[in-house]
């Protein structure tokens, strides 16, 4: 797909995220939102996938280490093809395989996720084995700002230049909010790019919501070292009154409220 048809991929995973939500009275929009762009680039033109072979060898690999933003992965996977986009009216249903964190039954998903802080070991785990394994698959992981507070993440990141895992790509979700507020004021995390050159991986920056930096930064390749790309973001990016807003972490627009998104979102 090129620019144009990515965006507009991206502009129906703001839908769903939206509709979704609000339908199941709970989850997190805001930064399901902010990662849409980076979701639909990896789907539908930098992943090596076959959606109705969830299994094949050969595939690429996502872990989504901000488990909470699910519902713009299950988006994503819809719009794919992983299943029918209808099943995203059963996201958080009670027996339905859209919970409120991504688990392992759901077709697509590579990793149970949620607990932040612990997404990019797995992807870790995964670009070590592909290594030993001598297999040419791609091991992509979408982490959040906040949970670059946690002390696994920088293990997870020691270990990975220290194998030389260069088939790794972590993309940090930039979107400078958490559950309690800005990431500035709850926990700084800066110098961020400066720390991640530190613990020796290739870092590039880049705007999150332009799909051609997306689509480029995505495309790098260096020799020897993982790469990190801090993705400046928007949390609630598309609907204006959830741009920038910390509470909409955790809590669904209202239906009239949907109404006003779904108007933006065109």
């Amino acid at each position: 797909m090129d620019a144009d048809q990515i965006a507009k991929k991206a502009t129906a995973i703001r839908r769903h995220v939206c509709e979704s939500t609000t339908g199941a009275g709970s989850g997190h929009p805001g930064g399901s939102l902010s990662a849409a762009d980076i979701l639909a680039v990896l789907y539908f033109h930098t992943l090596k996938h076959r959606p109705k072979e969830p299994g094949w060898p050969e595939r690429d690999r996502l872990v989504l280490s901000k488990g909470h933003a699910a519902p713009a992965l299950y988006a994503a996977l819809a719009e794919a093809g992983y299943f029918p986009v209808s099943d995203l009216k059963g996201l958080r249903k009670l027996g339905h395989h859209l919970q409120g964190h991504p688990a392992m039954d759901t077709p697509g998903v590579e990793a149970c996720t949620g607990s932040l802080g612990q997404g990019l070991s797995v992807a870790v785990g995964m670009a070590l084995a592909a290594k030993l394994d001598k297999r040419g698959n791609r091991i992509y992981c979408v982490a959040g700002d906040g949970e670059c507070q946690e002390g696994q993440i920088w293990e997870a990141a020691m270990a990975a230049s220290h194998y030389a895992l260069d088939n790794i790509t972590l993309v940090v979700d930039r979107n400078g909010l958490q559950i309690d507020g800005f990431t500035k004021d709850v926990m700084s995390i800066e110098p961020l790019a400066a720390k991640w050159r530190a613990f020796g991986w290739h870092v590039i920056k880049i705007n999150g919501h332009s799909i051609p930096e997306i689509m480029g930064a995505l495309a790098h390749r260096e020799k020897g070292k993982p790469i990190a790309i801090i993705a400046n973001t928007v949390k609630g990016s598309g609907v204006s009154f959830m741009e920038n807003v910390a509470g909409f972490h955790g809590k669904p627009a209202s239906q009239q409220q949907l109404e006003q998104a779904l108007e933006e979102l065109q």
